[in-house]
């Protein structure tokens, strides 16, 4: 345990922003997974493009509280756009 006013201040701080990290990297992850599910699910195509609207604001809310890089968002962003786009043009060759 720190025997320093501001060192015990830093580890009160540093445990609070953990904690409210950890809160916006498990709503990001839930996020893209639900959009991940829906596309396994064979979801309509207006459902999935919904959640991946949702997911795409959780990830940036992410990288605007400094939970995660603004790269990594950009990534996770990327990727998960590249399979909704895929799912959707693998529908209407469906249809």
């Amino acid at each position: 345990m720190p025997n320093i006013k501001s060192a015990e201040k830093r580890v009160r701080v540093s445990e609070k922003r953990r904690v409210l990290n950890k809160a916006y990297k498990t709503a990001m992850k839930n996020r893209i997974k639900e959009v991940l599910k829906a596309i396994a699910e064979q979801k309509p195509v207006e459902e999935v493009q919904k959640l991946f609207i949702k997911a795409q604001s959780t990830i940036d809310k992410a990288a605007r509280r400094g939970a995660i890089h603004k790269n990594q968002a950009s990534r996770r962003k990327s990727r998960l756009a590249a399979k909704v786009k895929a799912y959707v043009a693998a529908k209407e060759q469906g249809v």
